[in-house]
């Protein structure tokens, strides 16, 4: 999909050919004496139109208006929020007309956060899965202006938001398509791919590698699968030679059966989505090579399968991490901590300036949080505020849990150093005290995106893309923050 940003007010729209006109009207809107502004004005004025966000009015073949439709839509104050529930109304009567030509006026003064809300709605929205399907729908809206009272003002927003929707696009397609497509091989070859198109470092380690790192853990998890294990390692240098990282570890389970523990076979086939981490983390790759900031990122990926055979790691082994510290398994399911814990002891030697690992971790997350906001652990507070800030900037929102020492107490065992699972009870945070284990040597955070990397069930099933807005608005920020001295804190609730 081409998108473009143009300087257009609604007397240069309503002479814009094309399918779909799309008008966000706000609150207190001020018309002026073209066709568009008069409808939009006796609309509102005879209340058939709310500026409420989401209120939608369709007008066809409007006087004066060289689009074929023309939808009004309400869009309260104008912010990027209001804006996202307005795109996110109009999305499936954009659908329904079969458009090829879109164009979106944004209110006179509507900043970048609806500029971004505006090209990444329309993306989600028009976005159709394709890759196994024999006779393919085809994408009909190929264009999309976004129209704006001076373009100039916009241009980086505008950037920033199509490199966004690119990388979120990246993350969706990887985790709709099949296991049997999308394989640990499968994403070490994404990770060159992005490597040569955008001029990243890339390695990709199979077993023998990852044995020689002392990997342990990992590789135990995929002792039951014929898919052999793949580390990949992504480095974006963007900033001064020396500078301290920014360290991004994506939870690469591309089929998790359970293992021996084994789970149930009803939504199984979901669990091609364990593989969201990942899929983040290269779809965040896919945006900074568009974007470009100026500091350097590496990204972690672990991958491979969680499955049961008679090679498979069982309850009651003892593992070994790379950081020498042992691990009683007690269920085979709590696979992703298992090959998380290793990437995070990797991380080590880049002495980053933070580390962020992004997991589709726990159940218990999903029913914390829902699936509205990723929940957030941290380390540093600093390290907290910005993931949090970036993700209210980004409308990728999470939410920050508590980190207290008190929640590791059901991970102590007779038999190593630490089990795998500590009971029901606070499950995501007991999760993120074993993952906290492994990050103690740099300011770390754990997003756990069990409830937001996809939607269940239904017409809307699929990959989500989140968190690659969030992270992608994060790091765009660390080119510019200076690097504090790295604190490790209790991280009590707040």
């Amino acid at each position: 999909m081409d998108f473009e940003l143009k300087t257009l007010d609604l007397a240069g729209a309503a002479a814009e050919k094309c399918e779909v006109l799309l008008v966000l009207v706000t609150e207190g809107f001020k018309a002026g004496k073209d066709p568009v502004s008069k409808l939009a004005a006796a609309a509102v004025a005879a209340k058939d139109l709310e500026t409420k966000p989401g209120k939608v009015l369709q007008a066809y073949r409007s006087e004066g208006v060289a689009a074929t439709r023309l939808l009004l839509v309400g869009a309260g104050d104008g912010s990027g929020k209001k804006v996202q529930s307005a795109m996110q109304a109009a999305a499936g009567v954009i659908k329904a007309s079969g458009a090829k030509r879109l164009v979106i006026c944004l209110p006179d003064g509507a900043g970048g956060d609806a500029v971004r809300a505006a090209v990444c709605g329309t993306a989600e929205s028009s976005y159709v899965y394709v890759a196994t399907k024999s006779k393919p729908e085809g994408r009909e809206l190929r264009k999309v202006t976004i129209a704006v009272k001076d373009a100039t003002k916009h241009r980086e927003a505008f950037a920033a938001a199509r490199a966004a929707a690119a990388g979120i696009e990246l993350a969706r397609e990887l985790g709709n398509q099949p296991p049997n497509y999308v394989t640990p091989t499968r994403l070490g070859e994404e990770a060159k791919k992005l490597a040569r198109a955008h001029g990243f470092q890339c390695e990709v380690l199979g077993p023998k590698d990852i044995e020689k790192l002392g990997m342990g853990s990992f590789l135990s998890v995929a002792k039951g699968s014929h898919e052999p294990a793949r580390f990949i390692v992504l480095r974006h240098n963007g900033g001064a030679k020396g500078d301290a990282p920014v360290v991004l570890v994506g939870k690469g389970i591309t089929f998790d059966s359970g293992g021996i523990s084994i789970k149930p076979g009803a939504d199984m086939d979901e669990m091609k989505f364990d593989m969201g981490g990942a899929a983040s983390v290269l779809g965040t790759f896919r945006a900074l090579g568009e974007t470009k900031p100026k500091v350097n990122v590496v990204g972690l990926i672990p991958t491979c399968e969680n499955m049961p055979d008679g090679g498979s790691y069982k309850p009651g082994d003892v593992l070994t991490s790379m950081s020498g510290q042992t691990i009683e398994v007690l269920n085979t399911d709590a696979e992703g901590r298992l090959i998380l814990c290793d990437a995070l002891t990797y991380a080590e030697r880049f002495k980053p300036r933070a580390v962020v690992d992004i997991a589709t971790l726990t159940g218990a997350c999903v029913i914390a949080l829902g699936h509205v906001r990723s929940g957030l652990f941290a380390s540093d507070d600093e390290l907290a505020a910005a993931l949090l800030a970036a993700g209210e900037s980004a409308l990728d929102l999470a939410w920050r849990m508590p980190l207290d020492d008190e929640y590791a107490e059901g991970l102590k065992t007779n038999f190593a150093d630490v089990a795998n699972v500590a009971g029901r009870a606070g499950g995501s945070i007991t999760a993120a005290k074993f993952l906290h284990r492994f990050a103690q040597k740099y300011p770390w955070a754990h997003l756990d995106i069990a409830g937001t990397a996809w939607r269940s069930g239904g017409a809307n099933k699929g990959a989500t893309g989140r968190p690659v807005g969030l992270l992608l608005e994060y790091i765009t920020a660390q080119a510019t923050a200076k690097p504090s001295s790295p604190r490790r804190r209790a991280a009590k609730a707040k």
